[in-house]
């Protein structure tokens, strides 16, 4: 609450603070309160879905409502606020329920079936990071990637300098190797320390907070050393990012000046230790000898008391002849024996206690060790506490600086050790630069799995065209055909763009997406009570009160989990009322009657799946029956099927016909539109535009644009 309190007062002066109790930050009453008093139906909210995410909205939200009443004698009525939930508006949101059907973060299926492979999620695949913080950073950028054009485009500038530059790239990789992995974890310690020292907080506890700052200056000072490293690589670095690296960082002359006060008390010998005891022995003798003699004497005091543990050890050795006693350490224990069994007749002496047997060997100990291990360590935290009054004003003045250089390590980190790393393990263009615009199309080439695609040698690319005149796509195919991967893949090569790595695919460019929504799967929900079709339509509801025009949509299989006329006319409603809006749209379905909208609204694109996308549908005949012939139905169950089906399918290949002789001049004006706002945000020279126009006129030059105006004019 301190660190909250004085943030506000930094950054909110003027703003009253009110502090109220912990009770009044109740989640679950706060789900209640905004059940009851949003105009929106709860379905719409997501709350059943994504409890767990609102957390902490929903706690801040039941305290503002307990003190708007108790404080303003106000009573909100029912059903009468505006509620939406936001993420960062710097971000693209990435719901719940997306992160797991999409696997960003876990598979959900840890095995693949007929093969030894285990299936990775996103995550998995990109996390070669070497530092904790880095992969830290990793995952935020995977759950809420950037929607900034301009930082996105910096990481890339940085992706193509150290794809193009070899030495660049394993310089980096090398010596980002010689920071320690807690680096960013440790600054964060130099951002607290107690408002005063006490002979109450002159305890154990203390002195455990002095091991760690001490331990972390430790780290801090190899970091340090690490940095004039750093500066030679980065020094002729061309991109944007890497050059404001090395001067904002590398160049700061207030680096070397931290180092240099470092120097001035910490021993230049003094190095990072695993070990228990060497560690404590390090942080004991960090600082350098005559400059606080109080620290010096409780050196002394460590030193007698370790000796006099090691004389204790030996005189054992010789008094009950034990010639292969050891002297382990611990942190919780502190010294201890260990005695090999076979070195023991009978019982040990009663000398010996808290005897344990472990594996081959017995644990144990005695009053006198145990005196002196409390001497030794009340000496340690002495000289913890000692060194760190040494030390406080050395370090804590600059912590703005060292939260700059953690962040730019962390961020170095996931950028060469992840986004480079994963690209150069790949063969030559088979990941390239995305490109982004800010309302032009989404278009993908040659796109593959990027998790897949690492398992399977033979994955086949599919490509994939999306803009405001055309903006749903309605991809139809039958059961195994790929449709459902092909919607994941679509989503995480936008994922991986939108963090500023390469994607997957020969080609592609982008619109910013804001959010993304993911309808797939069909499960029974326990916790909320509801069944697959209820949870397939409150998540249906999620996406429907919630897209925005920037929203990318993927829906799979809509409306399966009821009868098939309920299903259709959801679907087929579904669609209708996400064609008026901007978002893109990706629609995978096996009910071929969905095919007819295309017919009638010009911007839906029909494409067939079966492993390769195609233009237009294609009717495998009856795939359906042909499995329940193979499932082994009777042969007189079959044929009555096909018969209904043939019947079925007459009637709605009349009706598709006859609203394709009304809507198919329409639809050839609109596509024409659809052209020309294709070549408003292309890319290429002034002649291949003006041959593409050529082009265009002479193939809608036989009268079929006066037919659609003849139309209109109709209309």
């Amino acid at each position: 609450m301190v660190g909250v309190s004085d943030l506000v007062d930094r950054f909110y002066a003027t703003v009253k603070k009110v502090v109220m109790a912990r009770g009044c930050f109740d989640d679950t009453k706060g789900a209640v309160l905004i059940k009851n008093l949003a105009a929106k139906e709860p379905s719409a909210l997501g709350l059943d879905s994504y409890y767990k995410q609102y957390y902490l909205c929903l706690a801040a939200a039941a305290a503002t409502i307990k003190w708007i009443e108790a404080e303003k004698g106000l009573i909100i009525t029912n059903r009468s606020l505006s509620v939406t939930f936001n993420g960062s508006f710097d971000h693209m949101n990435i719901d719940a329920t997306s992160v797991q059907n999409l696997e960003i973060i876990e598979p959900l299926y840890s095995s693949l079936w007929g093969t030894s492979n285990k299936k990775q999620s996103l995550f998995h695949m990109l996390k070669t990071t070497k530092t904790i913080g880095g992969t830290r950073l990793l995952r935020a950028n995977i759950l809420q990637p950037l929607k900034d054009i301009e930082t996105i485009n910096a990481r890339l500038d940085c992706l193509d300098e150290l794809m193009s530059n070899e030495q660049l790239f394993f310089g980096l990789s090398q010596v980002l190797r010689k920071f320690p992995k807690e680096t960013d974890r440790v600054l964060c310690h130099f951002c607290f320390k107690p408002k005063k020292i006490t002979n109450e907080v002159l305890g154990v506890d203390y002195a455990r907070k002095s091991q760690i700052l001490i331990s972390s200056i430790i780290l801090l000072k190899t970091a340090l050393d690490a940095l004039p490293l750093l500066s030679k690589v980065l020094k002729d670095a061309k991109s944007f990012l890497l050059a404001n690296i090395y001067k904002s960082v590398c160049e700061n002359e207030k680096y070397a000046s931290i180092k240099k006060r470092i120097g001035e008390v910490i021993d230049e010998d003094v190095l990072h230790a695993r070990v228990p005891f060497v560690a404590r022995t390090q942080q004991c003798f960090a600082v350098k000898a005559g400059i606080d003699g109080l620290l010096d004497l409780a050196r002394r005091s460590f030193c007698d008391t370790s000796e006099a543990i090691h004389n204790l050890a030996n005189k054992y050795r010789e008094d009950f002849k034990l010639p292969n006693l050891k002297l382990p350490f611990n942190n919780r224990q502190g010294f201890y024996y260990s005695i090999p069994q076979k070195d023991v007749q009978g019982k040990l002496p009663s000398k010996f206690i808290q005897v344990l047997k472990h594996g081959n060997n017995i644990h144990c100990s005695t009053l006198e060790l145990a005196s002196l291990n409390v001497r030794n360590k009340s000496a340690a935290a002495e000289c913890y506490i000692r060194t760190e009054v040494c030390l406080e004003d050395a370090i804590r003045e600059d912590v703005s600086l060292l939260t700059l250089l953690a962040e730019v390590l962390c961020l170095l980190d996931m950028i060469v050790n992840s986004f480079a790393h994963t690209i150069s393990t790949k063969p030559v263009d088979r990941y390239t630069r995305p490109e982004f615009t800010d309302n032009g199309p989404m278009a993908i080439d040659a796109g593959r799995h990027p998790i897949l695609e690492s398992i399977h040698n033979d994955f086949i690319p599919n490509n994939l065209f999306l803009s405001e005149a055309s903006n749903m796509v309605i991809i139809m195919g039958p059961n195994m055909s790929g449709k459902s991967t092909y919607l994941q893949q679509v989503c995480l090569i936008v994922i991986l763009a939108q963090i500023g790595c390469y994607v997957p695919a020969h080609f592609s460019t982008l619109r910013v997406v804001d959010r993304i929504f993911t309808r797939m799967g069909a499960v029974d929900n326990l916790e909320s009570n509801s069944s697959t079709f209820m949870t397939e339509m409150k998540e249906t509801a999620f996406v429907t009160q919630n897209v925005s025009e920037r929203s990318l949509i993927v829906m799979d299989e809509l409306g399966r989990a009821t009868s098939s006329s309920d299903g259709f006319a959801i679907a087929w409603s579904c669609c209708e009322y996400l064609l008026p809006q901007k978002a893109y749209t990706i629609f995978a379905t096996h009910m071929e009657n969905l095919s007819e909208l295309a017919t009638i609204y010009p911007n839906v694109k029909i494409l067939h799946f079966q492993h390769q996308l195609k233009d237009g549908p294609r009717r495998v005949p009856h795939y359906g029956i042909l499995l329940a012939e193979v499932a082994g139905l009777p042969s007189s169950v079959i044929e009555t099927a096909r018969s209904i089906t043939y019947r079925i399918t007459e009637k709605e290949v009349k009706r598709m016909e006859i609203n394709y002789m009304q809507y198919h001049p329409v639809q050839m004006a609109y596509r024409l539109a659809q052209r020309l706002i294709c070549l408003k945000y292309s890319s290429q020279d002034e002649d291949s535009i003006r041959q593409a126009l050529q082009d265009l006129k002479e193939q809608y030059a036989d009268g079929s644009i006066g037919l659609a105006r003849k139309h209109n004019s109709v209309l």
